[in-house]
């Protein structure tokens, strides 16, 4: 690939070079009822190929394109340190309108920060609480967000059974778990563990006409959901490193206007006096490289066919979820159609406690290769399975050859 000299005069962000073919149909393969392999996808990353990466939900995996930008960035700020953060401010403001483009959103209602854990200190922190007030939050919640509303006021944890059988019904637990104190509801748009969406837009209607602010974890929605701010929540926070393609350490934080005066940089900065977004996007002399290099994933993404690679990634994940079902002792779990995650129940007494849960993980990684994400929950826990256009179907057909005597 090339770059251009900012200084010069030329375009200022590197371009990214088409890495793989016209993405075309992948239906199944019709003497196996497989999904097909997506075209060109495996070769736009640099995994092992030696393991099965089935768990793209956690961490994603950053495409050669893209890490080809970021590299870029990189040589320049190296180049030329003084012009590359000088310039800083004004770059990551066109980056944010590229990204704003693909999310639906306002440019100078989103910010880039580091993830989700960030995003969630963000929001609470702008939200004004009194002596008295709850936060309700569900058993789903990632821990650090959790922890980040336990901080700041008593909280109601709902439990939501992961068999319960749709949006309505995850929808009337919330609801009926509010009391007049409660202030704020933290929920998953799309949960980790059991990898359907909590924070529907009737939910969080719902929730809006009772008064309540509603902060939303988007963390999985970036690049998974055609429109994944539809929702209109009050404060939502996404990463753009696990479903968008981006650098690690890539997300952004969207707030409504109401709230935007009140949002502040957990650390001040020389940007402070600008306000949102700019006052918490700037961090000094960091490594602003991969929000700059963000873009380019989700442009990725548009020129491979975005719905072709969300119904790929939805298709293989749910012939994963149909191979482990046939494994006696496993059951599937309810789930929200078109997402590229499926998740089902272990056996009683499997994965039962975090660290019985992580010990089968990395088992199943060391003795097979495998990587796959194990959840915790009293009475059996979950496996979770991804979809991504570098899997085949067979990775899927590995694990569940191989899993049953993990269970015994």
């Amino acid at each position: 690939m090339t770059t251009t000299n900012r200084s010069a005069g030329t375009s200022d962000e590197p371009s990214v070079e088409q890495s793989t073919e016209q993405s075309t149909e992948t239906p199944a393969e019709p003497s196996t009822g497989q999904p097909s392999a997506f075209p060109g996808g495996p070769a736009l990353f640099r995994l092992d190929p030696e393991v099965s990466h089935l768990n793209h939900g956690s961490f994603g995996a950053v495409p050669l394109p893209v890490q080809e930008a970021q590299a870029a960035l990189r040589a320049e700020a190296h180049a030329d340190p003084d012009d590359f953060f000088i310039a800083v401010p004004e770059r990551l403001a066109r980056a944010r309108a590229r990204i704003a483009a693909h999310l639906r959103a306002d440019p100078d209602g989103i910010a880039f920060i580091s993830n989700a854990t960030e995003g969630a200190n963000l929001a609470l922190d702008a939200v004004p609480l009194g002596d008295g007030d709850e936060i309700l939050v569900t058993d789903h919640g990632y821990g650090t967000v959790v922890a980040a509303a336990a901080r700041r006021a008593p909280v109601t944890t709902v439990a939501l059974d992961p068999a319960l059988p749709d949006e309505d019904a995850v929808r009337e637990t919330v609801l009926a778990a509010l009391t007049p104190r409660t202030r704020v509801a933290v929920l998953d748009h799309v949960s980790s563990p059991t990898a359907r969406v909590i924070a529907s837009p009737r939910l969080l209607a719902d929730l809006r006409e009772r008064g309540v602010t509603t902060v939303v974890d988007g963390a999985h929605a970036p690049g998974m959901l055609a429109d994944p701010l539809a929702g209109g929540a009050d404060f939502w926070f996404g990463n753009l490193h696990k479903w968008g393609y981006a650098p690690s350490g890539t997300a952004v934080l969207a707030v409504a206007p109401q709230h935007r005066h009140r949002v502040r940089a957990l650390v001040p900065s020389w940007e402070d006096g600008h306000g949102f977004p700019r006052s918490v996007e700037n961090r000094a002399t960091a490594d602003y490289t991969g929000w700059l290099a963000a873009p380019e994933g989700l442009d990725l993404i548009e020129r491979l066919d975005a719905a072709k690679v969300r119904a790929h990634n939805s298709a293989l994940a749910a012939h994963g979820a149909a191979l482990l079902a046939e494994i006696p002792g496993i059951t599937r779990l309810p789930h929200t159609e078109g997402l590229a995650m499926r998740t089902l129940r272990l056996p009683p007494g499997i994965a039962e406690t975090h660290e019985r849960a992580s010990a089968l993980r990395e088992e199943i990684a060391a003795r097979h290769r495998i990587r796959v994400l194990v959840w915790p929950w009293p009475g059996g826990g979950g496996i979770r399975v991804c979809g991504q256009i570098y899997n085949r179907a067979e990775e899927y057909a590995r694990l569940a050859a191989v899993l049953p005597a993990h269970l015994g």
